[in-house]
């Protein structure tokens, strides 16, 4: 099966991005606006409280250390920090946000803004409309669903988009990650994943099968 299952791998670089946001925009709230905007059932922060942040920390180490450049995003040392004051996520009551018991909805966790505006580093305004926060988001993900492909992890696509909107939350609307290639261009996709490496580097860059299929419009991986 190789490192990391399909759902591990494609869900640790997508919330490396979300933690990239976190740290330019220092909004929680925001980010779970602009993904579930998208389509996401549940908000990117709200879903690394679900997953938990040491759960989080941990996968990112260890997935960083085996794929490299290709997990990257926001800063490691700022998870350790929140894990360090007892933030791990819903499970402990505060995370990105504060959760009590018998409360429906929760709120800002005013200890984590302040740890997300100490690691705050300088949003490019050429890729930080809510569309390209989306896009980021996305492509991450739908890069590692098609090197699971490329490697043969999946079987098939259509395995891939099942797992991806049953088991990880990908937005339903979009069909799952080959789907959405399918409907959205893989050329567009690629395009603005150049645009994006050319901000922050190789953790956007296309993988071979992406860049086939970008190649050749008629080639679609649901049929």
């Amino acid at each position: 099966d190789g490192p990391g299952f399909y759902t591990t791998r494609c869900l640790a670089p997508t919330l490396a991005e979300a933690l990239r946001v976190l740290q330019e925009h220092a909004d929680p709230k925001k980010l779970d606006a602009v993904t579930t905007g998208y389509g996401f059932p549940v908000g990117t922060a709200t879903l690394i409280d679900e997953v938990g942040i040491d759960v989080a920390a941990h996968v990112a180490e260890d997935l960083g250390k085996v794929f490299g450049s290709r997990m990257a995003g926001g800063s490691a040392e700022l998870l350790k920090e929140m894990v360090a004051k007892g933030f791990l996520g819903r499970k402990t009551g505060k995370g990105c946000f504060i959760y009590q018991a018998g409360v429906k909805g929760k709120t800002l966790n005013p200890g984590a803004k302040e740890i997300f505006e100490r690691f705050k580093l300088p949003a490019n305004l050429e890729v930080s409309s809510d569309e390209d926060i989306q896009l980021r988001l996305v492509s991450r993900f739908v890069n590692e669903a098609v090197l699971c492909l490329q490697d043969g992890i999946l079987n098939d696509p259509t395995e891939g988009d099942i797992g991806a909107v049953f088991g990880l939350g990908f937005p339903p609307c979009l069909g799952g990650p080959f789907k959405f290639l399918d409907a959205y261009g893989a050329n567009k996709l690629v395009d603005k994943m150049k645009k994006y490496e050319s901000v922050y580097g190789s953790e956007f860059s296309p993988c071979q099968m992406l860049l086939d299929y970008a190649k050749d419009t008629s080639k679609k991986f649901r049929h």
